[in-house]
């Protein structure tokens, strides 16, 4: 038994600014891993990329990984780098094989293909007609009917934040293999609702999220191979955003597609409870004040969530509206991550540590598809610490994946410890910010820029949560999100 084992994954934020070229797959290099790099690189991990090397070498098949490539959530996808990608795995399942194992996103848009995963896999149809394809696909998935229609086998990640993305590899990888063994007949149904969960709505630890992915468990506790809710990707201007369901039954058509359309019907039943109300951010910064000041010692932050300005939905993490905001309240015992802004790490490593610098921080990239223009602030800070800025998540989520900021430092402004760097990476692990030395439990506020990730590594630290509407390509506030390509009429955009 010889199977293709590879990945490609990306989530496009259509109205992001930042460019997504090959390197940006790459945690180092110009390109991402191949072959024995890529295997040394996601073995052991909580990936589920790992998961299907895993299963392939329990079962003795020989396998291939032909590239394993993941980036940063940002603008759409560029041509070169699609297609590089692309043609590796299309390559290596045309050398043969009795099987392919992709880990993808699910909402990866690039310059050419609104549906990108759909459109590699149809290329790999085009040269494997009747090969098992397994898929595991991120619960942000924007299901469009090529994934379905080109796929046997598709699985989505239950939790977010996303700490089962190697047990979804498993999902995905064991319904291919007893395919292949004749132990199973993977049958699949999907179905897509006319809605649009804000991000901020999705989390799998709140409602309505949770009764649906429990219900998607309950599922395959009762014989489904895998059941799925994909909540979908708002922050992409693509006909087919929004929620939507999978189903894989054991040769059962008419049980897959029942399934499939009971999830659709629960999810549309609760929609409003998927709509996010935004609160001001004068409002937000008092409440955090209030928090603080009524927290017992030792009882860890008060974190202020940065949610518009997510690397991890697309963001340019360089917006300055909520640490601006932390500055003029003259906050202290707090710390900020992160500000991207390469050009004022150069600055930083130029005067070295100890030094007291002046500077225009962030607000370096413009954000046209908000009608934003950037706006840096100028800040006067000490340098604290310099640092390449790699690390090893601990977990729960990515656990045991290489990240980097790149290099970057702690610029100290107030009583704020500023993280700035040079590679996109969302705060979701102790690590990144113990590669800088910043203890966060030890602070009275932490400002992160993440949505629900975060929740993962640092939920336990926190005293109490504050989400904090800045500024940014993430935003969730529809109204400043214009819309032309969705399908309409759709929820919560219709008042349907």
């Amino acid at each position: 038994m010889k199977l293709v084992i590879a990945q490609m994954k990306h989530e496009t934020n259509t109205f992001s600014p930042v460019p997504t070229p090959l390197k940006r797959f790459a945690v180092a290099g110009d390109a991402p891993p191949r072959g024995e790099a890529a295997v040394a690189a996601y073995r052991g991990t909580g990936s589920a990329i790992a998961a299907f090397i895993e299963l392939a070498e329990a079962a003795g098949a020989e396998y291939v990984v032909p590239v394993a490539g993941a980036a940063w959530p940002s603008g759409p996808v560029e041509d070169a780098a699609f297609e590089h990608i692309a043609c590796l795995i299309c390559e290596a399942v045309a050398a043969g094989c009795d099987a392919v194992l992709l880990d993808l996103h699910g909402a990866m848009v690039t310059q050419t293909h609104e549906d990108g995963e759909g459109e590699l896999l149809r290329r790999i149809r085009a040269v494997a007609p009747r090969v098992p394809i397994g898929v595991a696909l991120d619960m942000h998935t924007n299901l469009y009917d090529a994934m379905g229609d080109n796929s046997t086998v598709i699985a989505g990640y239950q939790t977010y934040p996303h700490v089962d993305m190697h047990g979804t590899g498993l999902r995905a990888g064991r319904a291919v293999l007893a395919r292949l063994a004749g132990r199973a007949r993977p049958t699949m149904a999907w179905a897509r609702a006319d809605m649009l969960p804000h991000v901020m709505r999705q989390g799998s630890d709140d409602e309505p999220n949770r009764t649906l992915q429990a219900r998607c468990r309950e599922m395959e506790a009762q014989g489904a191979l895998c059941a799925s809710v994909f909540v979908g990707f708002p922050n992409a201007d693509i006909r087919d955003a929004g929620l939507s369901a999978v189903v894989v039954t054991d040769n059962d058509p008419a049980l897959a597609r029942r399934w499939t359309d009971e999830l659709i019907t629960l999810a549309w039943q609760r929609r409003a409870e998927f709509v996010y109300k935004i609160e001001p951010l004068a409002e937000s910064m008092a409440r955090a004040q209030a928090l603080a000041a009524a927290k017992p010692p030792g009882s860890g932050p008060v974190v202020l969530l940065d949610h518009s300005d997510n690397c991890a939905s697309g963001g340019t993490m360089d917006t300055m509206s909520v640490l601006g905001a932390m500055l003029d309240a003259g906050l202290t015992d707090a710390a900020a991550f992160a500000i991207y802004d390469p050009a004022a790490v150069q600055q930083m490593m130029a005067a070295g540590i100890g030094a007291t610098i002046t500077l225009p921080l962030g607000g370096k990239l413009d954000m046209p598809g908000i009608g934003l223009k950037g706006t840096p602030r100028v800040v006067t800070g000490r340098v604290r610490r310099l640092s390449d800025g790699q690390y090893r998540n601990r977990g729960p989520m990515a656990t045991g994946e290489m990240g980097s900021m790149g290099p970057c430092g702690v610029l100290e402004v107030g009583g704020i410890q500023v993280v700035v760097i040079s590679d996109h990476v969302e705060p979701h692990d102790i690590a990144p910010f113990t590669a800088v030395g910043i203890a966060p439990e030890t602070l009275r506020f932490l400002m992160l820029k993440s949505r629900i990730h975060w929740r993962a590594g640092l939920r336990s630290l926190a005293h109490a949560v504050v989400e904090c509407a800045g500024t940014g390509v993430c935003t969730s506030d529809y109204g400043k999100l214009e819309f032309r390509k969705v399908r309409r009429p759709i929820y919560p955009l219709d008042d349907l």
